[in-house]
């Protein structure tokens, strides 16, 4: 094994917190970090993005209560996330917080970003005139047929890919390594000793949290924020123009929807979001649940992990 694998199996274990949206994983982690001498890393795709603060549930420093948090506010709203940077830029911190001798608590709900911080996963490039050309096709020919093209040389993917961004990088990813798309998402396999906790909800108590959760939002100045970030281009983000609670509200100040139709629309997008999350982590047999609202979260939380240390 090359050096750098070994020292990567004998650090400390990184502990990662999961979850759906709402569940409380930053107030865990946080108390975590208070415990064990941590500190946090972002793992939620969205908090990536400067001034993307209210609608993403972003902590403030106050939140943090002295914990290091790290890749918050580490792109413009311009940008798009990729998750083959973060995961170079997840790992470089978890080094970097082990080499102080402390504890690395990667914290979110963005289900590829934690996998590829925790697991042995190989990210293909990119080729941006080839994004272009794909794009281009699919505007003229149509999606239905961009996924006929797939399905000729990439049919699991094809099955299970809904939207048109993931299917041009699918054909993309095809076209420049002549490998499907599929075969990128290995088996589970850490690159070095990890546990992960998953918060257990009630769906139909997170239901009514999600709503609750959008309408303290609205009332900490949600509107005024994608007001403020309009105007510094957030529309030309594809990520960010994108996020849950942003796309509906540009529709609000362009006069589109009411304020109340675009509460309506984001508790129902987040909903569905925080159903495809469960989806999502459930499918790992590695994750250790734990009830979100159990008042000795915490203490199990950390109990957990001593066992596995021992």
């Amino acid at each position: 094994m090359p050096a750098d694998q070994q020292s990567q199996q004998d650090s400390p274990a990184v502990i990662a917190v999961v979850g759906p949206t709402g569940s409380g994983k930053s107030d865990l982690a946080v108390e975590l970090a208070q415990r064990l001498d941590g500190e946090v890393i972002n793992a939620d795709s969205m908090q990536f993005y400067r001034g993307m603060d209210i609608g993403t549930a972003k902590m403030t420093v106050a939140e943090r209560q002295g914990v290091a948090h790290h890749l918050l506010d580490i792109l413009d709203i311009t940008d798009d996330a990729s998750v083959s940077s973060y995961q170079q830029q997840a790992r470089d911190a978890i080094d970097a917080i082990h080499s102080r001798g402390r504890r690395a608590i990667l914290v979110g709900g963005s289900g590829l970003y934690v996998r590829a911080a925790l697991d042995a996963i190989e990210f293909p490039g990119t080729d941006p005139a080839l994004r272009r050309a794909l794009e281009e096709e699919l505007a003229s020919r149509g999606l239905e047929a961009m996924r006929e093209r797939l399905r000729d040389v990439d049919p699991v993917s094809a099955g299970r890919l809904a939207d048109a961004r993931r299917i041009v990088r699918a054909l993309e990813v095809w076209q420049l390594t002549g490998r499907p798309f599929s075969s990128f998402m290995p088996e589970r396999h850490y690159v070095r000793p990890t546990a992960q906790i998953g918060l257990q909800v009630d769906r139909e108590q997170l239901k009514h949290r999600l709503a609750g959760r959008v309408r303290v939002m609205v009332e900490r100045g949600l509107l005024d924020e994608v007001a403020a970030l309009d105007r510094r281009g957030l529309r030309q983000g594809r990520t960010a123009s994108r996020a849950l609670g942003y796309a509906q509200f540009l529709r609000v100040l362009d006069g589109e929807w009411s304020q109340d139709t675009a509460v309506e629309d984001t508790v129902a997008a987040t909903r569905k979001f925080a159903r495809r999350q469960l989806t999502w982590f459930r499918a790992d047999p590695r994750i250790h649940w734990l009830d979100w609202q159990d008042p000795l979260l915490a203490d199990k939380a950390a109990g957990h992990l001593a066992k596995l240390e021992a």
